[in-house]
């Protein structure tokens, strides 16, 4: 292929006379593919060739290209199977003879829209008078206004009706907008828009900076400022609506999915990412609408290409119907007058770095530089003027064009459909704010410039001089009974109510049977298994629970049969929209991959990134569609909080709920796998996510006991916004029984969920003492090491297993917070203190994970300086269990020396005995530190 901007000529093999231009951006008309195909009437297809070569000789190569897209265009109104092109000229795909009748009053929706943009920016400019520096945007909304308009007047729809109504991820950074819509309707008052960006106070009611469910749970439904995020979350959100009604759970036929993205956005991998899975199974209930701006936020998306043109080319491409919105009605005209093709030219091969130039200039300069080279383009805007040239408008200002792209994309049937339309950043705020790089970081407004704002809006009336005099301009609202305001409502009452809004309308669910959990309490006897095997017996108990079963969806990044999950399969099967449409080639065994229209797995392939947007989808159905659902998202635990840290987050904001599970988890379980894959810092990840509860279980009976709980406190009459992250391990060994828990101390299921419970007493009979703490699978050189210090080194050691630091942590947090405000109070203990206060000698705490997991609880342990953290800091490695936790220095001999070293510090052990200790358990004190090794 040409680079852009060449024009290259392609020759068919056996065809020396016939050639095609390639331009830049790729508009090819031959591709070569009619050569493999036979012919069946070859004078027939003569005949089409003669026709055309008498029009391109006679009329002319444009006129030849012209009728070949009618023809294309009319093969795909007749679905005879036309090979799709990548990208078409760059015009409306829509043309004027094939717009809808309009159905609403457009001068009305203009007055609307005009006190929506007005208000949007005084809202900022109030927020960083009264607080300068606070922030908030004013172009994205500028450009965008029209594109939310439309859609608010003819086609989102709410959930008064009962229903779930559409899911509309709005820009994140187009909020005052959204807000402004919300004032317009009396959803919010002046009061409300003067705590914009101010959180705090007021009960917590401000208004968030960004769209955030956490912070404004009645208002915002889906967090979409952390770019790219909000386009994979919808495809998602679609494909979840969808799941739904084929497992008839939900009646969402009636749902659409709407996602705004900046252009700009698309850079991000997961705004692309996964378009193909949208076309793949025909979500034609989403919606992406692009903002083309053709602006970052520091400067042009692509000043020497067309992002208009590539985004078409990727959707195309993808399989998606494209509509392009690029210019308004006033260039119909031009159009229409185009009869050699020279504007049509001009638009495909003007770059978007200067179209952005035009809309910062004069019409003179348009007049010159755009029209003026070409004396056929200055003849066909003669009668213009140089103010109507400069306001010849982009399409996605137009109402006219944007119904028509909003309603054929709700209309068109068996793709998802993406809206580009063209736009000017900062649109209306005036000339020092329009297409300037600047523009996204400009926050105020002089009075000379917020008085040619106020002119563009045509709102001298409404916002008289007077107004503008003081250091805060005002909010406009028309009084209810007035036109617009009747119009505005009535719109909405039509289409079921306002939006953005978050209801959450679902019932607690049934608790499973207490059986269920009861067994593993036995444990294993001598029988071995893996905390993954467990979970994986776990969870298919739960998919067989007659009441909580259907609502259970089990989510796998293809790692099914890693997990040793694959016998799912076979009972609940994987789902696929259209079913399975071969016969697997393991058909003939009994855990055969099978695959149904109402399956319950979500087997997502590879990609962490799919499954949590997924795992978003059904973690927030109670408030989508008021129905409750359990996701068990199953990962590698290594791509989890590593790889897609900030749609967990996005997850945490959205208020989802369900159970995030780290298979595969620790440094040194996964033998042979590598630095790659051995996780060893995911909890401490998860640390950081304020409403996550994270564990890290090493026995069966935890594991139930903590899963026992999330179902109760998420899905139970209190249900709560908060999530869980379960590791689980793939080494295997003899489940213990639970313990009881000895007089004095807490209950052991109550000491499992706070995160701390004594696992075994100390022996009998040495007099120095000490203690272990482990979790996960340093059970084993916990264990061990408890053994031989008893036998070699006469140390009882008492055992205590930590199933959640994060848990330790919050709650030694919220008593020291409790503690200094109340200074006139008996002070509380922390947990953690209050359970080891009764233990002896020094604390030693050995994990799978990074010595900062236990290390979150040092200062609180009863004798912090005799807390010593043993864990796997550093890259991972590939070799066996046993060198691995040798390397990593976890293993049972460094537990051993870990103590007696911690006796000597406490000169309850001397200095020689550490030493005869590592020369007999074979350590090597010059080895390099792991951590930086």
């Amino acid at each position: 292929m040409a680079r852009a901007g060449d024009r290259t000529r392609f020759t068919v093999p056996g065809r020396d006379a016939l050639s095609v231009q390639s331009w830049k951006h790729g508009d090819v008309i031959f591709d070569g593919f009619s050569q493999q195909l036979p012919d069946i009437d070859a004078a027939e297809t003569a005949e089409w060739i003669d026709s055309l070569n008498d029009v391109a000789d006679v009329r002319g190569k444009s006129r030849a290209r012209f009728l070949l897209m009618k023809l294309a265009e009319r093969g795909r109104e007749l679905q005879v199977g036309t090979p799709a092109t990548v990208s078409t000229p760059y015009i409306n795909s829509i043309s004027p003879e094939r717009e809808p009748w309009f159905p609403g009053d457009e001068d009305i929706e203009r007055r609307i829209r005009a006190f929506a943009r007005w208000n949007a920016a005084v809202m900022v400019l109030r927020a960083n008078t009264v607080a300068p520096g606070i922030g908030g945007h004013l172009a994205t909304y500028a450009s965008s206004a029209a594109l939310y308009e439309v859609g608010f007047n003819h086609f989102f729809r709410g959930k008064d009706d009962g229903r779930a109504g559409d899911q509309v991820f709005f820009q994140g950074h187009a909020a005052p907008g959204i807000y402004a819509r919300a004032f317009l309707e009396g959803r919010l008052n002046d009061d409300d828009l003067d705590h914009f960006r101010q959180e705090i106070g007021r009960d917590g009611r401000g208004l968030s900076s960004y769209p955030h469910p956490r912070l404004m749970p009645d208002f915002w439904e889906f967090p979409s400022v952390s770019m790219g995020l909000a386009p994979i979350t919808a495809i998602y959100q679609a494909r979840f609506n969808r799941y739904l009604l084929n497992r008839r759970l939900s009646d969402t036929s009636r749902s659409k999915v709407w996602c705004f993205v900046g252009d700009g956005e698309c850079d991000e991998p997961e705004s692309l990412g996964s378009l193909s899975l949208a076309a793949r199974e025909g979500l034609d209930n989403l919606i992406f609408v692009v903002n083309c701006n053709l602006q970052r936020l520091d400067g042009p998306v692509r000043g020497n290409g067309k992002i208009i043109q590539e985004l078409e080319a990727v959707f195309r491409g993808a399989g998606w119907n494209v509509v392009k919105v690029i210019w308004g009605s006033k260039w119909d005209e031009l159009l229409a007058r185009d009869v050699d093709g020279v504007l049509l030219n001009k638009m495909n091969t003007t770059l978007d770095g200067e179209y952005q130039k035009y809309s910062v200039e004069s019409g003179a300069y348009i007049r010159e530089h755009f029209f003026g080279p070409d004396p056929r383009l200055r003849a066909m805007v003669e009668h213009l003027s140089d103010d109507e040239l400069r306001n010849l408008p982009r399409g996605g200002h137009d109402y006219r064009k944007l119904y028509a792209a909003y309603r054929a994309a709700v209309e068109h049937v068996g793709a998802p459909t993406v809206i580009l339309a063209k736009t000017i950043k900062g649109w209306t705020l005036g000339p020092e704010f329009e297409a300037r790089n600047t523009t996204h970081q400009i926050k105020k407004m002089s009075k000379a410039v917020l008085r040619t704002f106020r002119a563009r809006l045509h709102l001298e009336d409404q916002i008289p001089d007077a107004a503008l005099e003081g250091d805060l301009p005002p909010y406009y609202r028309p009084a209810e009974g007035s036109p617009e305001f009747e119009y505005m409502m009535e719109r909405r009452r039509a289409l079921a109510g306002s939006l953005p809004k978050r209801t959450v309308r679902a019932k607690p669910l049934p608790m499973p049977d207490p059986a269920v959990f009861e067994g593993f309490k036995a444990g294993s006897g001598n029988q071995e298994a893996s905390t993954t095997m467990v979970f994986a017996r776990l969870l298919r108990s739960l998919l067989r629970d007659k009441d909580l079963g259907p609502r259970v969806v089990p989510i796998i990044p293809d790692e099914a049969r890693t997990f040793g999950m694959d016998g799912l399969f076979s009972e609940v099967k994987i789902y696929a929209p259209f079913g399975q449409q071969y016969e697997p080639v393991d058909a003939q065994f009994a855990l055969s991959y099978m695959e149904a229209s109402d399956g319950q797995i979500l087997e997502e392939g590879i990609t962490e990134a799919g499954s949590m947007a997924s795992f978003t989808a059904a973690g927030t159905s109670h408030a989508t569609h008021g129905l409750t659902m359990v996701p068990f998202f199953i990962l590698y635990s290594m791509f989890g909080f590593q790889r897609v840290g900030d749609l967990i987050w996005a997850f945490g904001d959205i208020r989802g709920r369900g159970f995030l599970c780290g298979a595969t988890a620790g440094r040194t379980t996964l033998t042979g796998e590598g630095l790659q894959h051995c996780d060893g810092h995911s909890l401490v990840l998860a640390s950081t996510v304020p409403n996550v509860k994270a564990y890290d279980p090493a026995f069966a009976y935890e594991l139930s006991v903590i899963i026992d709980d999330g179902l109760h406190r998420m899905y139970g009459p209190d249900a709560e916004d908060i999530f869980y992250y379960l590791t689980l391990y793939n080494e295997n060994y003899p489940m213990p029984a639970m313990p009881s828990a000895p007089s004095g101390h807490v209950a052991v299921t109550e000491g499992i969920l706070r995160g701390l419970y004594r696992f075994a007493a100390a022996p009998e009979g040495p007099k120095r003492r000490a203690t272990v703490v482990f979790s996960g699978t340093a059970q084993g050189a916990a264990r061990e090491a408890q053994s031989l210090l008893a036998e070699r080194h006469d140390v009882a050691v008492e055992l205590w297993s930590a199933t959640s630091y994060k848990a330790l942590r919050e709650d030694a947090l919220s008593v020291d917070r409790w503690n200094r405000l109340h200074p006139t109070e008996t002070p509380r203990t922390p947990f953690v203190t209050e359970a080891l206060s009764g233990t002896e000698g020094p604390v030693v705490a050995v994990t799978d994970y990074m010595k900062a997991v236990p290390d979150q609880v040092a200062r609180w342990v009863p004798t912090p300086a005799m807390f010593t953290p043993l864990g796997t800091d550093g890259f991972g490695r590939s070799d066996t269990r046993a060198n691995l936790r040798r390397h990593f220095e976890t293993d049972t001999a460094n537990v051993v020396v870990a103590v007696l070293a911690s006796l000597a510090r406490a000169d309850a052990a001397k200095p020689e005995e550490v030493a005869d200790a590592i020369a007999t358990y074979g350590l090597d004190p010059e080895a390099p530190d792991p951590r930086t090794a």
